[in-house]
């Protein structure tokens, strides 16, 4: 099988993805802080803004394609720390999608909704970016910068992404679960809005934009739902207690970076390219059958 590089393998959306692409690919996972264990993948300490280390990589095991989902992807962390945030996001971006220029092989890497200012949702690939904070800003930079670097390159737009937890890292739904399971009040926003998937969809939307896609590609759910609207049907779903959940507003929530308030994508470019991904209601019910694997 063909050598597959991906970045980030601790992370949320690695972790799902490698499980996905071992059926096809002979997977290397790349993590630094977070050491794990992926059967069948051969997992690989690495600083990738060491760019020599970087560069051993692909000389030592000349993958075949990369897929980069390796990001400092906490908004407020990188609104408070923008140096070691863009060493990341933008500088190994960069350097990545160069490599894979030297070897005219194929680079996919993860963007995200928040280049856009929520103001003209839903957003296709070609409209204008402005993001709002500092990430966002980041994400525009590695996209302009990598695509300068190897115009093949596929700049995959990830939504807000739920799903199973791994043994490194959670969706945002564990701790909505926890919260209220504790009989905590839960409040979320009712005037932001995304179009989810599951890590798992977005891991076969990432497989089929190494294949298929060059340049930009929004890799968005079929529903636009509010962050409240989709605690509403984790409620139904999970059967939760519904009473403790609440609704509020963006501006009531203090956080060090600015939320734009409608990003949700309009993917139908990835939809006809055979990116399908479930409805919220059936992707949820998949995970309920399997509750105690995934809080």
């Amino acid at each position: 099988m063909k050598k597959l590089l991906i970045t980030g393998a601790s992370g949320f959306l690695g972790y799902h993805l490698c499980h996905l692409a071992k059926r096809e690919w002979e997977v290397y996972g790349t993590y630094f802080s977070h050491s794990l264990e992926i059967p069948d993948i051969k997992m690989l300490k690495v600083d990738l803004t060491d760019f020599q280390e970087l560069k051993q990589i692909f000389s030592d095991f000349q993958p075949a394609a990369v897929i980069h989902t390796a990001a400092l992807s906490q908004p407020n962390f990188c609104q408070t720390h923008p140096e070691a945030s863009y060493a990341i996001n933008v500088t190994a971006s960069c350097n990545i999608a160069g490599l894979c220029a030297d070897s005219c092989i194929p680079c996919a890497f993860t963007s995200t909704d928040l280049v856009f200012d929520g103001l003209n949702a839903p957003y296709r690939e070609t409209d204008p970016v402005c993001p709002v904070n500092i990430y966002g800003e980041q994400k525009v930079m590695a996209e302009e910068g990598m695509l300068e670097r190897y115009p093949m390159t596929a700049i995959c737009r990830m939504p807000l992404m739920f799903g199973m937890q791994t043994p490194t890292a959670t969706s945002f739904i564990q701790p909505f679960i926890q919260t209220l399971e504790q009989g905590k009040e839960l409040n979320l926003f009712i005037d932001e809005f995304r179009t989810p998937v599951s890590g798992k969809t977005a891991a076969k939307g990432l497989l089929l934009a190494l294949e298929k896609v060059k340049g930009r590609i929004h890799l968005g759910g079929k529903e636009r739902i509010s962050r409240y609207d989709f605690g509403r049907l984790l409620v139904d779903i999970f059967q939760l207690p519904a009473h403790q959940l609440k609704a509020c507003r963006q501006k009531d929530v203090k956080m060090a970076a600015p939320r734009p308030s409608d990003v949700s994508f309009d993917s139908s470019k990835a939809f006809s390219l055979g990116y399908q991904p479930l409805s919220l209601q059936e992707e949820l019910q998949e995970l309920r059958e399997n509750f105690s694997t995934y809080i």
